[in-house]
């Protein structure tokens, strides 16, 4: 068996190439409390010691939308500062919080995916008497790499072929077709979910300038090891838009690209809607380069076997800190799913899981108004409001399971630049859909104080009305984002200022 824990920077390699108001009230110590908020006091638009006051904030972001913000004081629970505290927003990405504590209480921090291969027959003379089966296990963290350690133990082992078939398990989570059907269908965020994930279920196109017009190669990138796919494949266009297009039959998937945007070369990921072929393909291409001829690969359900090699996951903790820091769609889904089928049976899709990830968040949170499409936030039909939020965050405390998975957020000042406040830490996940934008953790002051807090803005208004070919950058989406991060910035810089003496 291989301990993946070893690979880490070739995963973080990986990655890389892929983002009402109320005061004066006490949260209860107990997790299943959340704040009801009672009316404004009085005072808290005067201005901190060191600049503008909270509601100045807010006004002068100049932000379309909705606003649902709340900060409290870890140790007491009480609300230092809020606005419209009970207003349920999209969470985007901040949804991960939620979604890894979850995956922690059902599956465990220590929990591993194994990805299992299986020999149905005994072994004469490098043979397999039987099939060779690839058991996907949902792990979402299995790349080329892998592929090449297990086809590398099969070779150890003597293995150069099979009598039967080569088969695959992949029902360990359900096939969806793709985590959001509202994205644009070439984005590397919004692949295809399946019990088998390879690369993240994206292939890695690369196109060189040559004489004649340009070199394309489609691969199951990995560090070491990167079999040249053929299932999927890609032409160049000379239409005017859009830059991708993608279309499948019952042989491949094709894509094709605008001529005019490729320039002299480059590459990009893109999602993969058929991960069986595309991993079975990686699969033999590295296994022929071991010695090991494998057969066409087919389907199979689960089934029982002597096991002839494997490869694990690093921890969840570990991989969860992956995916706050990264915010991997793929990883949560497959995350939460997978946490969803420690229950009972494996969830038939996102909205079913979502559910069961709502019911227990409400159940455990008293997060009356959490409601979650997903695990990754990226359908915007999920919903939380900033208490609900902080709430939990507060349930799980500053010496808790999530707040050391955080990232560490860099203050910045009105322009953008780095602006350290001596002493001061905060750790928290951000979040980030057209027209909408969270942030959300813990905040340490120069002090020693220790704060939570949740921020969520959204126009769902512009939002809805986005044209199918703006989602990726739509007008004004830039601008409106810029304005929303400026403004927690500048609630970041205050709360530390005003509470951190």
């Amino acid at each position: 068996m291989v301990d993946r824990s070893s690979r880490h920077l070739h995963r973080r390699a990986l990655l890389a190439g892929l983002m009402t108001s109320v005061a004066g009230l006490a949260f209860a110590g107990a997790p299943k409390t959340s704040l009801r908020p009672p009316p404004r006091p009085s005072g808290l638009s005067r201005p901190g010691p060191d600049g503008p006051s909270f509601e100045s904030i807010l006004t002068g972001a100049g932000l379309s939308g909705d606003k649902s913000i709340v900060l409290i004081d870890l140790e007491s629970g009480r609300v230092l500062e809020a606005e419209a505290p009970a207003r349920s927003l999209p969470p985007a990405s901040v949804a991960k919080i939620v979604t890894t504590l979850y995956g922690l209480q059902k599956l465990g921090a220590t929990h591993r995916f194994i990805t299992r291969i299986l020999a149905t027959g005994p072994v004469k003379g490098g043979i397999v008497q039987g099939d060779l089966v690839l058991m996907g296990a949902g792990d979402p963290h299995l790349d080329s790499d892998s592929f090449g350690d297990l086809a590398g133990q099969l070779a150890t082992a003597g293995i150069t072929g099979v009598t039967g078939g080569f088969r695959i398990y992949d029902a360990s989570l359900p096939l969806i077709d793709q985590i959001d059907d509202q994205q644009p269908e070439y984005v590397g965020y919004n692949p295809t979910l399946s019990g088998l994930i390879l690369n993240f279920n994206r292939v890695y196109f690369e196109w060189k300038r040559a004489k004649d017009g340009f070199d394309l190669s489609m691969s199951a990138r990995g560090v070491r090891f990167q079999p040249e796919i053929k299932v999927i494949k890609m032409t160049v266009s000379d239409r005017d838009t859009p830059v991708f297009a993608y279309d499948q039959d019952d042989k491949s998937e094709s894509w094709s690209v605008r001529r005019a945007s490729l320039g002299k070369g480059g590459g990009r990921w893109l999602p993969v809607r058929r991960p069986f072929d595309y991993a079975a393909e990686a699969f033999r291409v590295i296994a022929a380069d071991k010695g090991i001829k494998l057969p066409p690969a087919q389907r199979t359900g689960a089934v029982s076997g002597t096991p002839v090699a494997s490869v694990e996951s690093s921890q969840l903790r570990d991989m969860l800190r992956s995916m706050l820091r990264f915010s991997t769609n793929i990883t949560a889904e497959a995350v939460g799913l997978a946490a969803s089928a420690k229950t009972g049976a494996v969830p038939q899709g996102l909205f079913e899981s979502g559910a069961q990830m709502t019911d227990w968040v409400r159940d455990t949170y008293d997060a009356k108004t959490a409601r979650f499409v997903d695990h990754s936030g990226l359908g915007d039909a999920s919903r939380i409001s900033s208490q609900d939020l902080v709430s939990v965050l507060r349930a799980d405390g500053w010496d808790g399971e999530l707040r050391p998975l955080l990232k560490a957020v860099k203050l910045t000042d009105e322009r953008g630049n780095i602006h350290e406040i001596k002493g001061a830490d905060v750790a928290a996940k951000t979040g980030t859909l057209n027209f909408a934008s969270a942030l959300a953790g813990f905040i340490e002051c120069p002090n020693g104080r220790k704060l939570a807090f949740a921020i969520f803005t959204a126009d769902l208004e512009k939002r809805a009305a986005i044209p199918i070919e703006q989602r990726e950058r739509p007008r004004g989406g830039r601008t409106w984002l810029r304005k929303s991060r400026r403004m927690q910035q500048a609630l970041l810089r205050r709360w530390i200022g005003v509470y951190g003496r």
